[in-house]
């Protein structure tokens, strides 16, 4: 099955692809293209080129600064976006906190963060997580006491992306410890990260890189005034969040990138004598993973839209599970790919060898840094609920079960 797409959206995609084109500074592009993840300047200059333009809130309303798109016309520039490979928009702003502040937040915190949150002048984490309350996550137990006109926030956080470059936090706590439903006692805040107070401890993972970090707030004062929604009426908030996260984390477009840049590869590789491009297993490995992603295109688009319909009654879309599943999965079997392609290649320990064989410096910069999205993506289907819990979401949300 084909997907089919209007004129208009046949033309916006071209206007997309265009502007990217035009505009994507070269060195960010050309790093990109070897494979490299973006810097967090990288990520801040291409925002803000977007946001001049009234691209950054994607998923925003006009009134909000956002370009007004359709479903379809947001998932068009992700995907575009994606492949292109641009960095992607910072997700914590413009996915996360920017439609929770649009559907929770007063007048006063729309005007002060929303701008700010579009074009990078404040670069937000999500404190979440915590050490035994993760995939269960309205377990948590960092507590925030109401104290005047401020909580006082002690607890700790754990797996907190970027939290390291971020100048805000948005963090659920625990603020009725008595409530007879977990999830009745949590409450949702916004933390300036120079708050006295907080502590930043970096984590580094498999692949050597800095992403995440522990966090730890010791008698943290946050303003009432910081608070999102009602006292207690956090998880709310917590689930609007959790699925406008879930629908934009299959990164359909980067695994289709991925696939591209394999098969460019394998037209350079030998295997048995022969450009691996030619090899019928491969081949067919690479068949099943473009239908796998080309189906998984069509149910992202049936939800994204099933989403606009219901007029952002903040409720997320189990089907939104799918997306979350399938497209970390399919993030996975594509850096595997990658690396079966790159093969030697993709081991540091082999570079000299190999440089001196000849092999082109760009080939051999591309096969190793698909062992950093390898290892790193290993996380992928943990990230933002594990599959596990997804696919408990699932059996009993979609299948009655």
């Amino acid at each position: 099955m084909d997907l089919r797409f209007t004129p208009e959206e046949t033309a916006f995609r071209e206007e997309v692809r265009t502007f990217i084109r035009d505009n994507l500074p070269t060195d960010i592009r050309d790093r990109m293209r070897l494979g490299h993840g973006p810097r967090k300047e990288d990520t801040v200059r291409w925002q803000r080129i977007l946001n001049k333009k009234g691209w950054a809130g994607m998923s925003w309303p006009k009134q909000w600064g956002g370009p007004g798109w359709s479903a379809i016309q947001k998932m068009i520039f992700l995907e575009e976006n994606q492949v292109a490979p641009a960095p992607e928009l910072s997700s914590f702003n413009i996915t996360m906190i920017g439609p929770v502040l649009i559907q929770f937040g007063t007048d006063e915190q729309k005007k002060r963060f929303l701008p700010r949150a579009a074009n990078l002048d404040d670069w937000w984490c999500q404190g979440f997580s915590e050490p035994g309350a993760g995939s269960d996550l309205a377990s948590l137990k960092t507590a925030a006491k109401l104290e005047g006109d401020h909580y006082v926030v002690n607890g700790q956080k754990i797996w907190t992306s970027t939290a390291h470059h971020a100048d805000w936090c948005f963090l659920l706590v625990r603020t009725n410890p008595t409530a007879a439903k977990r999830q009745e006692g949590i409450s949702f805040l916004l933390v300036d990260m120079k708050t006295p107070g907080i502590t930043v401890r970096p984590i580094i993972s498999i692949d050597g890189s800095h992403h995440l970090n522990e966090v730890f707030f010791d008698d943290v004062k946050v303003p009432v005034n910081m608070r999102v929604h009602q006292e207690n009426k956090g998880w709310d908030v917590a689930k609007f969040l959790l699925g406008n996260e879930r629908t934009g984390i299959a990164r359909l477009g980067k695994s289709k990138e991925r696939v591209k840049a394999a098969k460019e590869m394998a037209h350079q590789v030998n295997a048995n004598g022969r450009p691996l491009i030619e090899d019928a297993a491969f081949r067919q490995r690479v068949a099943q993973l473009e239908v796998d992603m080309q189906a998984l295109e069509i149910t992202q688009y049936r939800v994204v839209s099933a989403y606009d319909k219901a007029e952002g009654n903040g409720r997320p879309d189990p089907l939104s599970s799918v997306l979350k599943v399938k497209g970390t999965e399919l993030l996975q079997a594509t850096t595997e790919l990658a690396m079966d392609v790159a093969g030697p290649m993709s081991m540091p320990v082999w570079a000299e060898e190999l440089v001196a064989m000849n092999e082109p410096d760009d080939m051999l910069e591309a096969a190793s840094a698909s062992t950093g999205s390898y290892l790193f993506l290993r996380a992928a289907s943990i990230y933002g609920g594990t599959n596990e819990i997804q696919k408990n979401i699932l059996t009993k949300a979609v299948l009655g079960l």
